[in-house]
């Protein structure tokens, strides 16, 4: 045990409830806490504090319940359910587990009070993407073009998310799907929509014809003009695909997606 964690396991009268792992974002410790199952998390790196900070300031309206935090940790209930809407979305439930992910993307959106002090503003996250652009040429050059339109002209500000996909998204039981691991910007909504349709995995996010069939789920239970929405599309995707290759990761995915949302953009 760390003695990070063995502090928080002290300071906050937590009894483990299993073992530790880690995430890409922190040091996982399942933990009861006044007999409710929580989840511990402490953070390993500085820019996802903000993530904490966000979850705690959402108080359970879209997110999952936190009971306590600080600046380097976290104590939220841990998801009840059993379902998995990666799983449902791969086993014939696709559009199912997009208006899921729209319907939850909303209620974050909702969340109304004056904006945390914390929030990074959305364009400094899409500096991966211009040195692409500039390295590479190419869809990265198209997709930067469709940033730069979006970004200089944003659309329904809101405190976003970050990475609303479909494994972030957890069965929290009787309170439904909620929301863990959020980035903390503020920007325009419809930037939170996009990365699901890089997702769940490969097979299914390249599927023929699903990328504008989801466009139009998502565009009606998001209430975004699906040529905004593709735009966001290409925007993350190719975000997705830079960030990719400069974590030395398989940017597949992202490409193909980035790809055909520019080549609708096209033809719309």
């Amino acid at each position: 045990m760390t003695d990070q964690l063995r502090h928080y396991i002290n300071h906050w009268n937590l009894a483990r409830d299993g073992e530790p792992f880690k995430s890409y974002s922190g040091l996982l410790q399942p933990v009861l806490y006044n007999g409710v199952a929580c989840m511990l998390k402490i953070t390993r790196r500085e820019k996802d504090k903000a993530g904490n900070a966000l979850m705690a300031w959402w108080n359970g309206a879209g997110a999952a319940p936190v009971l306590r935090h600080d600046e380097n940790a976290l104590l939220m209930e841990r998801a009840a359910g059993g379902r998995s809407l990666s799983e449902m979305a791969k086993n014939g439930y696709d559009d199912e587990t997009s208006r899921i992910i729209c319907t939850v993307a909303g209620q974050l959106h909702a969340h109304l009070g004056p904006y945390p002090q914390f929030l990074a503003p959305l364009e400094v996250r899409f500096k991966a993407l211009s040195s692409a652009a500039k390295q590479q040429g190419g869809i990265f050059k198209n997709c930067n073009e469709v940033a730069g339109r979006l970004l200089a002209k944003p659309e329904d500000i809101v405190v976003l998310h970050g990475d609303i996909h479909h494994d972030n998204i957890l069965d929290f039981g009787q309170k439904g799907w909620l929301a863990i691991d959020p980035k903390g910007l503020l920007g325009e909504r419809g930037f939170d929509y996009a990365n699901m349709f890089c997702n769940p995995d490969h097979a299914t996010a390249t599927k023929p014809d699903r990328l504008m069939r989801q466009v139009r789920i998502v565009s009606a239970a998001a209430e975004i003009e699906p040529i905004r929405l593709l735009q966001w599309i290409a925007a993350w995707a190719g975000l997705s695909a830079a960030w990719a290759i400069e974590d030395g990761e398989d940017p597949a995915t992202a490409m193909s997606i980035a790809e055909l949302a520019v080549t609708n953009l096209n033809i719309m």
